[in-house]
């Protein structure tokens, strides 16, 4: 199926993670131009080398989203080389596994820069160009844990799911324009992230990696953890122009590991 994206400009935030990574390659492979932003040299000089394994075009640029005053110089760098942004894939890191109460309030706040106000204020800034061209799509990915919160990912919890309802607002602000604005969320996919949330639940409960990662995986329908290439493939069909009546949703991509409607 042609996507009908080649040649589109995409930034991908969180470029450089195992989810960043996979998003970057299935557009690459679409032909798209994307721009992968990642606040690790290490981790963004693996993505490059994964997207021109496959004959893709990228540009990296080291960013620290919780850093709201770098943004208007790396928009117009991407600008510059690519043209105005037509994919926007908010991929954020998330914070350590903590409980949702006693944590202080710089840590709420540093929390919030990174993970929700980054977000809004990179749209913000993409928007108009998406506007005048009557096309944009943007694509943010979130956690299970906005569905079913997660324990002791409080912080994550609670923010990742500000950002449910900022996008579907967004989606009904955007959509004459022809912007469409979606959630996407993770189950287990096999990542570094997801490997040190086992290690760490390993160590509070005193057990070990493989026995937590088997109890993981038998509540999962599936039977398996994710592929990071399942997830970049539906992140890039949701950045589609076949997806054009997709908007204002929240997608799973979880072989069925949630368990509500």
């Amino acid at each position: 199926m042609d996507l009908g994206i080649k040649d589109k400009s995409a930034l991908v935030l969180g470029g450089g993670g195992g989810l960043g990574r996979a998003i970057c390659v299935a557009l690459a492979r679409e032909g798209v131009k994307v721009t992968a932003a990642d606040i690790s040299d290490e981790a963004l000089s693996g993505t490059e080398a994964a997207v021109k394994a496959e004959g893709g075009t990228i540009r990296t640029v080291k960013w620290d989203l919780a850093d709201l005053g770098s943004i208007e110089g790396h928009i117009s760098a991407i600008e510059a080389a690519h043209g105005p942004v037509q994919i926007l894939v908010n991929n954020t890191g998330g914070p350590p596994p903590t409980p949702v109460s006693g944590q202080s309030p710089d840590k709420w706040r540093s929390s919030f820069e990174m993970m929700v106000m980054s977000v809004v204020a990179i749209t913000d800034r993409i928007l108009p160009g998406m506007k005048a061209a009557k096309w944009g799509r943007i694509v943010t990915s979130t956690s299970s844990g906005v569905v079913a919160p997660i324990p002791n990912l409080g912080l994550s919890n609670a923010l990742r799911m500000t950002l449910v309802g900022w996008s579907k607002t967004l989606a009904r602000e955007v959509a004459r324009d022809g912007i469409t604005a979606n959630i996407i969320l993770p189950g287990r996919v096999a990542t570094d992230r997801i490997r040190f949330l086992d290690e760490a639940k390993a160590k509070r409960e005193n057990r070990s990696v493989e026995d937590v990662e088997a109890e993981s995986t038998g509540s999962i329908p599936a039977g398996r953890y994710g592929r990071p290439e399942e997830y970049g493939d539906a992140v890039a069909f949701l950045a589609s122009a076949r997806a054009s009546y997709i908007t204002g949703s929240t997608i799973r991509v979880d072989g069925g590991f949630i368990a509500s409607v």
